[in-house]
């Protein structure tokens, strides 16, 4: 039998950098009416949960066929398990995927890829979206005392990270807001989304790309109004009911 998989869609009111991001208008839509969407349209999931402190966020997502999870208020800087954990308290499936809104440009495709990988590759307790880092860490340093230290002190054949060709060192990559899977199990057991057995699943194109900022957003705009096919998918992905 087929593993049961629920949706969890964070959306807190409280952005800063963006005032009330979750739902300003991408491309004629609230930006969390795309992840809403591109659930639905994945085929995946028993329920799609939005799980937010914001009565009116609640009511907005219940209008795209979401189901309004209504979660504590919370600061910018309260940890995933907590949230995560309040919602599967409240439904009972074997695996969750994360989806968060401001990762408009994750299709239906790019969440049944994820879900098949991670099927395809037990054991492991979750999946992360991952892609290569555009500035590798063994460049960077720290400041200790007024001196620079590398961040990572090591070596590449005997030549310090920082003073070797970037394209000897091994290849790094960075995590993604585009989706994040785990066995409920995880959570119950392990107290963590992770578990210690992580599965990466390599982004392609847009599908990992992020709305932190008003830069990010201003590039969002651009790519929905030309219809990019990363950003609007290869079907009405996007589109309104």
């Amino acid at each position: 039998m087929m593993p049961s998989i629920v949706a969890l869609i964070p959306a807190r009111a409280g952005s800063r950098r963006i005032k009330h991001k979750n739902v300003r208008e991408l491309g004629g839509k609230p930006l969390l009416q795309w992840t809403i969407n591109g659930a639905k349209e994945s085929g995946l999931f028993g329920d799609i949960l939005l799980c937010t402190d914001s009565q009116e966020y609640g009511e907005l997502g219940k209008s795209f066929g979401a189901t309004f999870c209504r979660r504590p208020s919370s600061a910018d800087d309260e940890a995933d398990i907590v949230w995560v954990k309040q919602a599967l308290r409240l439904v009972h499936y074997d695996a969750f995927a994360i989806l968060r809104p401001t990762s408009p440009f994750r299709t239906p495709d790019t969440i049944r890829r994820a879900w098949q990988h991670f099927l395809d590759n037990q054991p492991c307790d979750s999946l992360r979206a991952v892609e290569p880092v555009r500035q590798h860490p063994g460049k960077m340093w720290v400041i200790r005392q007024s001196r620079l230290l590398p961040l990572l002190p090591w070596e590449n054949e005997a030549s310090p990270w920082h003073s070797s060709a970037t394209q000897t060192l091994p290849p790094v990559y960075v995590q993604n807001a585009s989706l994040e899977i785990a066995w409920v199990k995880t959570v119950l057991k392990q107290g963590t989304i992770a578990g210690t057995n992580v599965l990466p699943f390599m982004t392609e194109g847009l599908e990992g790309f992020d709305i932190n900022d008003l830069e990010d957003w201003e590039r969002a705009e651009r790519l929905a109004a030309a219809r990019h096919p990363l950003a609007v998918g290869q079907s009405n992905y996007g589109e309104c009911d």
